[in-house]
């Protein structure tokens, strides 16, 4: 039986005409004319009998059944090409796993131990992306997720399972020359230190001062950074402070380019988790992976 499916090349047209609210943006990006892309949508509205673009006097704009049907098309499209990627990656060998995971982690933590992974698991294949915060898995081609928090945002995470790897220590940090010859600092000696901030936990230093009993009215004061890798760079850097978790900057710490400026975690019940799906096919690859990363984390914890 025939499927109901239009052709590929006018689903193309329609996403990317979707996307600009352009068919001469959409004509240029796939190396069309723009009466090539007029022709394509103007079949793909025949064939489904709605209009999904209406014109403007500044071009198109979607109709609500267009973009409606925009967002169902771009997710469909994209999980086609990674298919057609996986496959050529893999050349048909071997199981595929993508990852969401938070970028730091991955970058200092899990890509250096990646080669390990791939003596255990030769026909295994990680492909990763980053995200920083809890998504919808319907809407992604992600098998799981790294994902840093607290046990509340994890258990508020819809429709999943998540397996706690390891617990998250952080610590002020800086380089060596902040501390002017000290071995480390109190708590109270390191509010006249310049802070630097992670927009992403925007009350850490308020909060660890709080721990500490310190009051420190320039907690939120300071340079703001958007990641991990970023603060540790202008720590590294001699720009300030940073509250990072400590393992994030072990090789830091080895080298000397950061030193502990005070020894006294923030205990914030953060974890590292592997976060999964409920019902999501590849539970075979996920499972390989799952069971790598306790490995991985209790040789870390030793």
């Amino acid at each position: 039986m025939r499927r109901k499916i239009p052709s590929l090349q006018a689903l193309a047209c329609f996403e990317a005409a979707a996307r600009h609210q352009s068919y001469t943006r959409a004509a240029q990006e796939l190396a069309l004319t723009q009466g090539a892309v007029s022709r394509q949508l103007t079949t793909l509205e025949d064939f489904v009998g709605v209009a999904l673009f209406k014109r403007t006097r500044h071009g198109v704009t979607l109709t609500d059944r267009g973009r409606d049907y925009a967002a169902q098309v771009t997710i469909r499209l994209q999980a086609l090409e990674q298919d057609t990627l996986d496959v050529m990656s893999t050349q048909g060998r071997g199981s595929v796993l993508h990852l969401a995971a938070v970028p730091t982690f991955a970058t200092r933590w899990l890509i250096p131990r990646l080669p390990e992974l791939k003596a255990a698991q030769p026909d295994l294949t990680v492909h990763i992306e980053t995200r920083t915060r809890p998504f919808m898995f319907a809407d992604t081609p992600f098998d799981c997720a790294l994902f840093a928090g607290t046990p509340e945002q994890v258990n508020q995470w819809a429709g999943t399972l998540a397996t706690k790897l390891v617990d998250e220590v952080v610590l002020p940090v800086c380089h060596p020359s902040l501390l002017q010859g000290q071995g480390s600092l109190s708590a109270e000696a390191l509010v006249a230190l310049p802070l630097l901030q992670q927009s992403t936990r925007p009350d850490a230093w308020r909060q660890w001062f709080e721990a500490q009993g310190v009051a420190a009215p320039q907690a939120l004061l300071g340079a703001r950074f958007e990641l991990f890798s970023m603060t540790v760079a202008a720590a590294v850097h001699g720009m300030g402070l940073a509250l990072v978790p400590r393992l994030l900057i072990m090789q830091e710490l080895a080298r000397g380019d950061l030193v502990v400026a005070c020894d006294r975690p923030l205990a914030n019940q953060r974890a590292y988790y592997l976060v999964r799906p409920v019902g999501r096919d590849n539970p075979a690859a996920t499972q390989a992976f799952l069971d790598w990363l306790l490995l991985a984390a209790t040789d870390l914890m030793n």
